[in-house]
């Protein structure tokens, strides 16, 4: 399918709807709650400096994959509507967007911050842009379990921003997205699959079915729980009472959603997929909570 381009020049609005604003949205949260939940501080114009660059990068990642997915974009329901399948902005100027906020958000941050943070925030707008979007997601339908790691960096790098060095801590963090992304993901993949089959893309419903899909979203809600909890065990009280308690009914609930995903059968013509729809949406609000949680504990320790 061959994506038609619009002569008139690109609105704002259709650059701006290239980042993702609502994916950003989190990503910018999760990154500014790792830059809060740090044991140092750093000058606020600094912070507002670190989170602008995630932004930036997060963004110019996003932008590229669209740029990059512009014809299968177009083939699914899901994301027809977005800029360049619509023919409202044309590819040339989508690269050259999303590659100018990359490289600025990098060398941005390498100047006003430090080259540690700049240099992951790099790795991770590699590995989005390049290792998830041309290389995984549309070979193998692991793409997600390995793709995942490029939404987990928004903590490591506001972490780091504010420390200067990388330490266990914001590992883990690191870790409690990568492991909720899959469940998540398939989540949606399961009720939006017809999307993905139609373009070729190899996701798990895709290729391996519903009913192996969901014992996998099974699997890593029972793995996140105890890793969720990892922060408030971990020597050095980064974290008390207010984020264990917080992690534990958060994680609990995440698991009971995914329990009802993962133990249902194939859903039928009529059914509309709400378990998975209830748990999709759940999962969003579990991890703006769930690093809330983090940011409360680390201001008001109990």
């Amino acid at each position: 399918m061959t994506v038609t381009t619009h002569p008139l020049p690109a609105d704002w609005r259709d650059l701006f709807a290239l980042t993702k604003p609502r994916v950003m949205s989190l990503v910018i949260f999760t990154g500014l709650c790792g830059l809060l939940a740090a044991p140092e501080r750093i000058h606020p114009v600094l912070a507002f400096t670190a989170i602008l660059c995630i932004a930036m990068g997060a963004g110019g990642a996003a932008a590229l994959n669209q740029w990059w997915e512009a014809d299968l974009d177009a083939g699914m329901k899901r994301t027809a509507q977005r800029p360049l399948p619509q023919g409202r902005l044309d590819r040339t100027t989508a690269r050259d967007f999303a590659g100018m906020l990359c490289a600025a958000s990098v060398f941005l941050m390498g100047f006003a911050i430090g080259w540690l943070a700049a240099a992951i925030l790099a790795v991770s707008i590699v590995y989005y842009a390049l290792i998830y979007t041309v290389w995984l997601k549309p070979r193998t339908p692991q793409n997600i379990v390995i793709g995942g790691g490029a939404g987990a960096f928004p903590p490591l790098i506001g972490w780091v921003a504010a420390t200067g060095h990388v330490s266990l801590m914001p590992v883990v963090l690191f870790a409690i997205i990568f492991f909720w992304t899959p469940p998540h993901f398939w989540a949606l993949a399961l009720f939006v699959k017809s999307d993905y089959a139609k373009v070729g893309i190899p996701m798990m419903p895709v290729v391996a079915g519903e009913k192996s899909t969901r014992r996998q979203i099974l699997i890593y809600a029972v793995l996140l729980l105890p890793l969720s909890m990892v922060p408030w065990w971990l020597p050095g009280h980064h974290t008390g009472a207010i984020y264990g308690v917080s992690a534990l009914i958060l994680s609990s609930v995440f698991l009971a959603l995914s329990v009802r995903v993962g133990l249902r059968e194939r859903a039928g013509p009529d059914d509309a997929m709400k378990p998975e729809k209830q748990l999709f949406a759940y999962s969003v609000l579990y991890l703006f909570a769930l690093f809330a949680a983090l940011v409360v504990d680390r201001f008001i320790p109990v």
